[in-house]
């Protein structure tokens, strides 16, 4: 899968942000120090940041704002890596097209490394668009190739609950109670009982905070113990 399967695959830009919601404040249950997901509700003023980051080197963001969404993903072992040429350069066609409102997220200061935009993956949908767009990249169709668009974005391009029960069994090494994940999927309330059905020994107060710096209201008030 290259970014134009990616392109063809991203759900409607709300549904993309509820899922990258919904992972973000999940990751938080099970770690709060080293999630691999992180959502955060007006980033900027008017904006909204997903973030991605397995720990190796390999990470995504995505911004949600008026003039529309901005995906972006570095794979450091794709062969569209940037730094496969001295100084350091774009696979061909790769931010070509992307609109002048959203092209100033390739200069902001978070995304770059050494002052430079690492990217082996872009899309784009302006506010108002019908479809996903990419850059006109092309691959040599007889050679295997990665972009990193697979399996960086395949868990949050799906935006199930089975795509998160299948990264969390995975990432965090255990069961992981669906109902209450589910809870978290529907826009519920983050309660004290959710979060200890999903990992006993998180910090509710500390989970609870990065709820609400995601978007999400967390219900602060215990259960009555019967």
């Amino acid at each position: 899968m290259t970014v134009r399967d990616l392109a063809a695959r991203l759900p409607e830009p709300d549904a993309l942000r509820a899922a990258c919601r919904a992972f973000g404040v999940l990751d938080a249950v099970f770690d709060i120090e080293y999630p691999k997901y992180h959502f955060t509700a007006a980033w900027r003023s008017g904006v909204d940041l997903a973030h991605m980051d397995n720990g190796g080197g390999d990470r995504w963001n995505i911004v949600f704002e008026s003039a529309g969404v901005f995906l972006y993903g570095f794979d450091h072992m794709s062969e569209a890596t940037p730094w496969r040429d001295e100084p350091r350069a774009h696979w061909p066609g790769l931010l070509d097209g992307l609109p002048a409102a959203l092209a100033r997220w390739t200069e902001e200061e978070a995304f770059l490394f050494e002052d430079f935009f690492d990217a082996t993956v872009c899309v784009w949908r302006e506010a108002g668009d019908s479809a996903w767009r990419h850059g006109p990249v092309s691959f040599d169709d007889d050679a295997p190739f990665t972009d990193g668009s697979e399996w960086l974005f395949d868990d949050i391009a799906d935006g199930s609950v089975a795509a998160y029960l299948s990264h969390a069994q995975s990432y965090f090494e255990r069961e992981i109670d669906l109902e209450s994940v589910r809870a978290v999927f529907g826009g519920e309330a983050l309660t004290a009982e959710i979060v200890r059905a999903l990992n006993a020994e998180a910090d509710f107060d500390e989970v609870a905070r990065i709820a609400g710096r995601a978007g999400v209201r967390a219900d602060l008030s215990e259960p009555e113990l019967s």
